[in-house]
């Protein structure tokens, strides 16, 4: 896996562990809302654009709840590991296109061509 954005840091607190994710979500009305997704690994095209500003994950026996993706503002702080594996280069274009994730020169570092393709996993 390879990052060129300037500003986010890739963690990986979610490795093989089982546990809990938790979504803090912008409301139209303006606050925020915590959603409870079980413990799939979530998606984040499954929110509408500018709403998703953190996901949390609680590991099986824990109390604690730790940050596995964190927006500021325009800028998308923290991604996990395994978050970064699965995200598409269509979901930054449709939905974090005014973020720091939107970004053509690690697009190109990692050869990506289509929407398909992954942007932090070497496309061949």
């Amino acid at each position: 896996m390879i990052n060129t954005i300037k500003d986010l840091h890739i963690t990986s607190m979610i490795g093989q562990s089982k546990g809990t994710f938790q979504a803090i979500v912008k409301v139209p009305a303006g606050y925020m809302v915590a959603y409870e997704l079980g413990c799939e690994l979530p998606s984040l095209n499954r929110w509408k654009k500018g709403a998703l500003q953190t996901i949390q994950f609680q590991p099986e026996g824990s109390s604690h709840w730790l940050t596995v993706f964190a927006r500021k503002g325009t800028k998308v702080i923290i991604l996990d590991l395994k978050i970064a594996e699965a995200l598409e280069v269509g979901t930054v274009n449709q939905l974090f296109y005014n973020t720091n994730l939107y970004d053509q020169g690690q697009y190109q570092a990692m050869k990506a061509k289509t929407w398909a393709d992954k942007v932090f996993l070497l496309n061949e």
